[in-house]
């Protein structure tokens, strides 16, 4: 029974992600949705972290970062956008 609690959680909290993953911006889209699906459950705990908090970022500053147009200045942040990059083909 606890086993069938924790696999609906992590389905809740996939979800959510999936979620969280739809931005106002289809570049975005196209680079978090893959993600999510392919390889955000390959990461540990910390990597998923920085993920979760890469998600609250505002998607200008999200764009910018994604397109080599600004850097990142939070390391773990910038670590987490060059690792999506090098995992998503677009």
């Amino acid at each position: 029974m606890q086993k069938l609690q924790q696999n609906a959680e992590t389905l809740r909290n996939k979800n959510r992600l999936r979620w969280a993953c739809r931005r106002g911006m289809l570049e975005l889209d196209v680079l978090f949705m893959p993600f999510v699906e392919e390889a955000y459950d390959d990461l540990d705990e910390q990597q998923q972290e920085a993920f979760r908090r890469l998600l609250t970022c505002d998607d200008p500053d999200l764009f910018a970062w994604f397109m080599g147009h600004q850097a990142c200045e939070d390391p773990e942040l910038k670590g987490m956008v060059d690792y999506i990059l090098s995992r998503v083909k677009v």
